[in-house]
């Protein structure tokens, strides 16, 4: 091994966090490619692709013995109550799975359920169904791009299209994909082919991808994110069509700026129909984060750059500047010329947070701020005593079940989506759950409260094997049936890592309660 490959020891094995191993040495550390020729690179990049096809095979492999291992026995009847999930639909089942089989998968992974269930979709299909693709696959005939294609257009079809009839189109498509045909071009043909057998399975396929139909938001980054609508083929042409005409009369009419923007315009404002005053007004609540010390004004303080990032606001959990954060404010119409106000229907949460750990101290709205300030404590109110009493803190206790108003704001704010790990829905869409349950003497507070979306809350109540816990700052660990644990931190929070933490993020040693039993009887949760 070249010398200088080698990385240098950022600390003894003695000072080595607990819970955190020496990290693997890496491939580049053992082969030097520095001296490869063209032929040598393009040879390694051969077998390389070999092997990813070998190793997607196998992997399927594993996914397919994981499900087998997860069967629904304990899953609960259709027609129980907590077997009710929100009214838009819960994804992608399997036949004789457990329901929360890719919830696992995602868990093991670190993944989102998203990308877990189109693997567990994948590799179910392959050893199910398409076990003939699969052979290509584990042979290293075909890669993995062009399997997800025949996936796609063959998987699932029984025993809505004959099993003789799917094996023919792929035997045939396979034969495609090991001349190369590209996985676009795969897919189509593959699709083509499966109809003139049976004309009937596109309009099956319609039907079931009308299901699928969704608006997402996606990779938000710089201020922007992509707008995403799955619909009919035949309403995206034409919803398309319509934006670029609108667009490309403005340009006719001057303006200069590119058509996508104008096009992304246009798209706005036909959404959003400001002129449109037979509809109910939509105001937003906005929740600003601060940190404590950029609450108190310091006339000896350089006055800040308008321009410089700032740490205080979010959007979507996205750091913005402190320019698009004036502007945003304004466009919601909570800055006038008489300083910060709330517009009707829309609301605004100060959320103060602790600057050297980003961790949430309390949520407050703009009016009380004001008014905590002018008041100072109880104890020396009215005198002329200068004191460090506190005035605010996160809410306190309650003895009921059912968390108090400030508690659940004091909660949204600090965990802002989902907290289990890997979930991004955002927290009005989630329930207020007790980590240590509430009928085996949980308290109702703050540390022992977190947000789950009502999936992993009955994930939570109902499948059996998993545990979670919550150490009082906020940190949730989640561990499997299958012994993996995962931790989520409350977004915003930080603290400084070592060297090896960053290596092995998710390998520290978390302590865990035992899983609740929970009787279908007993009340009040509320599902």
């Amino acid at each position: 091994m070249s010398a200088s490959l080698a990385a240098p020891d950022p600390w003894p094995d003695e000072d080595l966090p607990p819970g955190v191993t020496r990290r693997r040495t890496r491939l580049s550390e053992i082969v030097d490619v520095s001296h490869w020729d063209d032929a040598a690179c393009a040879s390694a990049l051969q077998a390389l692709a070999d092997a990813d096809s070998q190793l997607a095979a196998f992997r399927a492999d594993v996914v397919k013995r994981f499900a087998d291992v997860r069967p629904d026995l304990w899953d609960l009847n259709p027609d129980d109550p907590a077997a009710k999930v929100e009214g838009w639909g819960s994804g992608r089942t399997f036949n004789g799975v457990t329901e929360f089989f890719t919830d696992e998968l995602a868990t093991v992974l670190g993944t989102s359920r998203m990308r877990a269930d189109t693997l567990a979709n994948f590799s179910l299909v392959l050893r199910e169904q398409l076990i003939d693709t699969w052979h290509a696959l584990a042979e290293g005939r075909i890669d993995e791009p062009r399997a997800h294609a025949l996936v796609k257009a063959l998987g699932w079809q029984a025993p809505a299209v004959d099993a003789e009839i799917v094996a023919a189109v792929e035997r045939e498509a396979l034969q495609w994909a090991v001349a190369g045909e590209g996985p676009y071009r795969l897919r189509e043909r593959a699709a083509a082919l499966l109809l003139q057998y049976d004309s009937e399975a596109s309009d099956r396929r319609r039907k079931a991808a009308k299901k699928l139909t969704d608006v997402v938001v996606r990779n938000p980054a710089d201020g922007f994110a992509d707008f995403v609508v799955r619909m009919p083929t035949e309403v995206a042409a034409a919803s398309w069509d319509t934006c670029d005409t609108y667009a490309r009369m403005r340009k006719a009419a001057g303006d200069t700026r590119p058509i996508g923007e104008l096009r992304a315009l246009v798209a706005t404002d036909l959404i959003l129909r400001p002129w449109d005053a037979s509809r109910e007004p939509v105001t937003a609540h906005l929740t600003l984060f601060a940190p404590l010390p950029s609450l108190v004004d310091d006339p000896r303080a350089d006055q800040p750059d308008p321009d410089a990032p700032s740490e205080c606001g979010r959007v979507a959990n996205q750091p913005i500047t402190a320019t698009h954060l004036r502007e945003l404010l304004t466009q919601l119409g909570f800055c006038t010329a008489t300083g910060l106000q709330v517009p009707p229907g829309g609301g605004v949460d100060v959320a103060l947070t602790d600057p050297d750990t980003g961790a949430l101290r309390a949520v407050v709205t703009p009016h009380q701020l004001r008014h905590l300030a002018r008041r100072g404590c109880t104890e020396h109110q009215g005198t002329d005593v200068s004191c460090d009493c506190a005035v605010l803190d996160a809410p306190p206790p309650t003895d009921a079940y059912r968390p108090t108003p400030a508690q659940n704001r004091f909660i949204d704010a600090r965990d802002r989506t989902c907290r289990h790990p890997g979930c991004q829905r955002p927290a009005r869409f989630t329930d207020a759950d007790h980590v240590i349950a509430f009928h085996d003497g949980g308290p109702t507070s703050c540390d022992n409260l977190c947000n789950l979306c009502r999936r992993h809350h009955r994930l939570k109540t109902h499948a059996p094997g998993w545990r979670y816990s919550m150490t009082p700052d906020g940190r949730l660990s989640v561990t499997t049936p299958s012994g993996i644990t995962r931790t989520s931190a409350p977004p915003g929070t930080h603290h400084r890592l070592r060297p090896d933490d960053l290596l092995h993020p998710l390998e520290t040693a978390v302590p865990v309660l035992p899983a609740p039993v929970v009787d279908p009887a007993d009340d009040p949760p509320p599902f």
